[in-house]
């Protein structure tokens, strides 16, 4: 039987006398408070109570019994108050996952994952690593980081910050294919571009604002940026990347950057979940401490400050 209700009935037979003022305040039957009673001096190991025909008194080891009863109960009903003060102390907890691709993830993700779990400890993340796009309702993800300035309609698109991209090859290519002195002369040369783009249109501004797209193409595309940066480092061709992925390699000069008077495309950083009437505690922590971190300088080297107006959260629509 349950101590702790046993422990309940000692104390209410105590306080009211009688077994049947107790069974009455429980709600119980006489007979199941006569074995609750029996279960306490089972437990105590020694008689409780006196009993006569008239009245019911606490033995001297009965007086003590009560005592611990009563600090037993006391504990048991602030119990569920530590919980609850606990979660109104750190509201942010449970599990989120999160989907980005692999280079977002090793450069970026990881580590600020782990800073936020660290100020959080009763918060998981469960960090899901795919270059698609995927699809949050059916994969069950909270939430996405992508590297788009196309985004998904019926979603709700929160701005991190702006990703600066970079044209680049490596010494042993530019030696045996010359270097381009426009954007126009790409298309003359191995472009390693996105499998997912479908023909892929590289477009740059310069320093007067002037536009252009050059349609490229090559000997090697994939869904992957660390595959096409490792293959431009090997002489394969020319590729586009963003800044963060490919800064080791240009640092190192394996790779070297290209079109010193043009910039690439600047894409926007953004963090996508869906429609919902309340934000979770959880998943707005992370959204708040996510714009925090991209805006902080050598936590996001590539990426220009996001503009404070973009920063809210906006609904993508058809």
């Amino acid at each position: 039987m349950d101590r702790l209700t046993a422990a309940e009935v000692f104390v209410q037979i105590a306080e009211r006398g009688s077994m049947a003022a107790a069974a009455t305040a429980l709600d119980m039957s006489r007979a199941m408070v006569t074995r609750y009673l029996a279960q306490m001096e089972q437990w105590a190991g020694t008689r409780l109570l006196h009993r006569t025909t008239r009245r019911l008194s606490l033995t001297n080891a009965g007086e003590q019994a009560l005592a611990h009863s009563r600090q037993l109960l006391e504990v048991a009903r602030e119990l569920p108050r530590v919980a609850e003060d606990e979660r109104q102390a750190d509201p942010v907890r449970g599990l989120l996952r999160l989907a980005c691709a692999q280079s977002l993830a090793q450069e970026v993700l990881a580590p600020a994952a782990a800073v936020f779990l660290q100020r959080h400890p009763l918060a998981a993340i469960d960090l899901r690593v795919d270059s698609r796009a995927v699809n949050l309702v059916e994969e069950r993800v909270d939430l996405a980081i992508r590297i788009s300035n196309q985004l998904e309609p019926g979603l709700v698109a929160r701005r991190l910050g702006d990703c600066a991209s970079v044209v680049c090859a490596s010494p042993d290519y530019l030696a045996r294919h010359g270097t381009p002195q426009g954007p126009e002369d790409l298309a003359a040369h191995r472009c390693l571009t996105y499998s997912y783009f479908g023909r892929s249109v590289w477009e740059f501004a310069d320093a007067q604002g002037r536009a252009i797209g050059v349609p490229v193409g090559g000997p090697l595309s994939a869904n992957e940026s660390q595959v096409l940066l490792a293959a431009a480092a090997q002489g394969v061709g020319i590729t586009l990347q963003p800044v963060y992925a490919a800064a080791p390699l240009l640092a190192s000069g394996r790779l070297q950057a290209l079109l010193p008077g043009w910039e690439p495309q600047a894409l926007g950083v953004h963090a996508l979940y869906q429609p919902q009437r309340r934000v979770p505690p959880l998943l707005r922590a992370l959204l708040d401490f996510l714009v925090g971190w991209f805006a902080e300088p050598g936590h996001w080297p590539a990426a220009r400050a996001a503009p404070a107006s973009p920063a809210r959260s906006r609904r993508v629509r058809a």
